[in-house]
């Protein structure tokens, strides 16, 4: 197919598009804005790809949307394209809600209009608020979202839910669990605590650190999202989990661990605001279904994610210090060879 997919420079985005640009099948036309978490590195090297094509642009500016889809003549969007970060959502609600809302809209009335024959939204089991100490996020679960961040995604799989229902658009929806691995921001858990570990800087957990969490390994996420874009029910939402609930205290001490570095590392820090205290997530259906599990074991993942952060410490080192946003002056600053706008 010839795929839109939109926040591709992104963690989850960036590890999709590889994924599809080794299959060696789809062309793959990636916009992204180039927000904050947006890194062009992320994708070093894929930018040789005749099947692949960037574009510098913001999911709702309508015009730029239309014209590359009738451009490429795209036949599906996966729709990636998020302010993600709870803390920052926070701070500053309003760009959450401009671009999780009114830019999955405008992509919506965009790929309905040029007739793109599937549209599969990407979002997130915050979307379902927060668990006791039993139970299991269900796709049938009413949307309870706790944070600015988790409000604006529940909208926008709300948009999506009504185009399908209102319009007979084919939508399809993803909602994942936590995700882990390659090329992640560094002020999420996982990369944050590699990082601070191998400085010897402290490691902040918030609150008591026992809010609990699904870990699931970014390759595995970016398979079911495949195999649901294709394969999917229009209309459905997939459930999306790594089968693997840990204490965030646990994950801190674990890579502590791995590292070699003391507990003494750890600094507990106020919790943030609204907090949910545990997530988890019931993917039968996508299992029973599209016949989707996890690959990876959360032991050899997170052993794998250790190891890439260590073979790549030039890479998290250039996030941190914002020396990553030179990639695209390098690589399309002068002529946009594949097309930035």
């Amino acid at each position: 197919m010839n795929l839109l997919v939109t926040g591709g420079a992104g963690f989850i985005g960036a590890n999709f598009v590889r994924l599809l640009l080794a299959r060696g099948r789809d062309r793959v036309v990636n916009l992204d804005a180039l927000t904050y978490a947006g890194n062009l590195a992320n994708l070093a090297g894929c930018e040789e790809d005749p099947a692949y094509r960037f574009v510098r642009g913001d999911i709702r500016d309508r015009d730029l949307v239309d014209r590359i889809l009738a451009e490429e003549k795209i036949e599906a969007v996966v729709n990636f394209a998020a302010e993600s970060h709870v803390d920052r959502s926070i701070d500053g609600p309003r760009a959450f809600l401009d671009t999780n809302i009114m830019g999955t809209q405008t992509l919506l009335d965009a790929a309905r209009g040029a007739g793109v024959g599937r549209f599969l939204q990407v979002s997130t089991d915050e979307v379902y608020g927060s668990l006791g100490a039993e139970g299991l996020f269900r796709e049938t679960d009413p949307l309870q979202p706790n944070s600015p961040y988790a409000a604006s995604k529940a909208a926008a799989d709300l948009v999506c839910r009504a185009y399908f229902h209102t319009y007979g658009y084919p939508v399809l929806i993803t909602r994942c669990s936590n995700n882990y691995g390659p090329y992640q921001f560094p002020e999420k858990l996982i990369p944050l605590m590699i990082a601070n570990a191998l400085g010897d800087e402290p490691l902040p957990v918030y609150g008591d650190g026992l809010n609990v969490r699904d870990w699931l390994y970014v390759g595995d996420h970016c398979e079911a999202i495949d195999l649901v874009l294709r394969e999917g029910r229009p209309g459905e939402v997939y459930n999306v989990g790594g089968n693997n609930e840990m204490e965030n205290i646990a994950i801190v001490r674990l890579l502590l661990d791995i590292l070699g570095k003391d507990e003494s590392l750890i600094s507990f820090v106020a919790d943030r605001p609204g907090h949910d205290r545990r997530y988890a997530i019931d993917a039968a259906r996508i299992k029973d279904e599209l016949g989707w599990e996890p690959k990876h074991a959360f032991a050899d993942g997170i052993r794998a994610t250790v190891d890439w952060y260590l073979e790549h410490r030039d890479w998290w080192e250039q996030v941190r210090s914002g020396a990553y946003r030179d990639y695209y002056e390098t690589m399309y600053g002068d002529k946009g060879r594949h097309g930035p706008a």
